[in-house]
């Protein structure tokens, strides 16, 4: 399928920004497959293509973290393989469900997340409790939301800050930076599934990779230098917009 120069601009242009987006508070999908669906390309491409652009924008925004040492693969090791596996298994299920149900269900549980962060905002301030183990996180939060981003996806990387904050007791500079890890790994493996079922279109996608690779840079190390003053705002005005936005194609505006 060939695409003219003006709308490998736009696909190019609007990863760059979704790269920054998903790099801060997640939601870049909710970007990007409406771009690649609006060029005409079947569902299932455009959803693995999606996959190959936004594992740009997960690696770059994932190697910044690991470099300035704000995650630590070795500790995070577990989490990382069960994200794998329920990623694998999503991308796998995906193909035999219909996820109209969840598209009904998931503005609600975005909207929850704006309003959590919005009402609390001593939240995610530094490091507190730890409420469950790493391994038990890597099973039930690992899995669930790797499973999840297979399936489907959108303000996936939301819902990995938020378990990273509740159940680990990390501060939010802390818990986007092991987000943004755990959504690269998820990514990756749908990656995988969708290249096997031949659903990647190569050009686009790595053009629209290298966009969400230079966003996803420059979104990530404006969490490592400006941290909660910037994410939580991020996190608030994403989750409302995300809501307003499924809801308004859902047809509740009418």
């Amino acid at each position: 399928m060939e695409l003219g120069f003006d709308v490998i601009a736009m696909l190019f242009g609007v990863a760059t920004v979704a790269g920054f987006i998903d790099a801060i508070a997640g939601g870049g999908g909710l970007l990007t497959i409406p771009a690649l669906l609006s060029t005409g390309l079947p569902p299932a491409v455009a959803l693995g293509t999606n996959k190959l652009q936004a594992c740009g924008g997960s690696f770059s925004a994932s190697l910044y973290f690991v470099r300035k040492k704000a995650v630590d693969l070795k500790q995070v090791a577990l989490l990382i393989l069960l994200t794998f596996i329920g990623a694998a298994l999503g991308t796998i299920v995906v193909q035999n469900i219909d996820v109209n149900a969840l598209k009904i269900g998931l503005p609600f549980l975005i909207f929850s997340i704006g309003i959590y962060f919005l009402f609390s905002p001593n939240i995610g301030d530094q490091d507190r409790k730890q409420r469950i183990s790493y391994p038990l996180f890597g099973f039930t939060a690992g899995m669930g939301l790797g499973f999840y981003d297979g399936v489907f996806g959108p303000a996936v990387g939301s819902f990995y800050t938020l378990a990273f904050v509740l159940l680990l007791g990390f501060n939010l500079t802390k818990a986007v930076a092991h987000a943004k890890v755990l959504n690269f790994t998820s990514n990756f493996a749908s990656l995988l599934f969708f290249i096997f079922g031949g659903a990647v279109l190569w050009k686009i996608g790595f053009i629209m990779l290298i966009g969400q690779f230079i966003g996803a840079t420059f979104g990530a190390r404006m969490v490592v230098n400006k941290g909660k003053k910037l994410i939580r705002p991020m996190l608030v005005t994403l989750s409302f917009i995300m809501v307003a936005k499924m809801l308004y194609e859902q047809g509740f505006f009418g």
